[in-house]
């Protein structure tokens, strides 16, 4: 029997903002390249297919983060960490959602009453090393997150897996859970309810507005932005 766990999402639930911005800022002053600098310029056409609801929020997400990993071709593999940790530091851990990530510790402290094995599971989108360094901050005992290739001591540009998100990371959160119970879920967007489903308790974290409709469907828990 597998120990059960806990899980959350990163961005827009942990965190009020996405990761890619402080991604691209560390890329524009530790590795820039005329690509990084016109990264979000040229892609301002399908910004507004998406917000115009002509294009599938996801796949844009996905694909963004696919062309962004390629800004990151040639850097030495030794320095992701210094990237995902300045990302985290930096970026993300100002803008935490304090509610957020003490309601997940709560969510722990409270389950580990019962079973001292109950892990906390971090599933995000985000590269795996920033994944990783927002983990230790929140004492997370796994981190799913999205993999870059390295070969002979570099980046290569290209992802690992796929990316981490919807369907995909719900698969991943089901696969590592094993036959051990999804205790609690936290998310904040439409792409998080795969996620969300697999929990005995499911908590929609300053939801979009189709999370928001899902959870009151559902009688999912709600907690407003804070």
């Amino acid at each position: 029997m597998n120990d059960p766990i806990v899980v959350s999402d990163m961005d827009g639930t942990l965190a009020a903002v996405e990761t890619w911005r402080g991604v691209l800022a560390w890329i524009r002053e530790n590795h820039p390249s005329p690509a990084a600098r016109r990264f979000v310029t040229v892609r301002l056409p399908r910004v507004a297919l998406v917000k115009a609801g002509l294009a599938d929020v996801e796949a844009f997400r996905a694909r963004w983060l696919v062309d962004q990993a390629r800004l990151l071709r040639d850097l030495p593999a030794a320095r992701l960490q210094d990237m995902g940790d300045w990302v985290t530091e930096s970026y993300l851990w100002p803008a935490r959602r304090q509610a957020a990530v003490d309601a997940v510790a709560a969510a722990v402290a409270a389950a580990r009453k019962a079973a001292p094995g109950v892990r906390l599971v971090l599933a995000t989108g985000a590269y795996q090393e920033v994944g990783d360094s927002f983990g230790r901050r929140i004492g997370a005992d796994v981190v799913l997150g999205t993999p870059l290739i390295v070969g002979d001591g570099r980046v290569t540009g290209a992802l690992g897996a796929e990316v981490q998100s919807g369907e995909a990371k719900a698969a991943a959160v089901r696969a590592l859970a094993g036959d051990g119970e999804v205790l609690a879920a936290f998310g904040d967007s439409v792409a998080d309810i795969p996620l969300l489903r697999l929990a005995t308790r499911s908590v929609a974290v300053a939801p979009d507005a189709a999370l928001r409709r899902e959870g009151v469907s559902r009688g999912w828990e709600i907690l407003e932005d804070a």
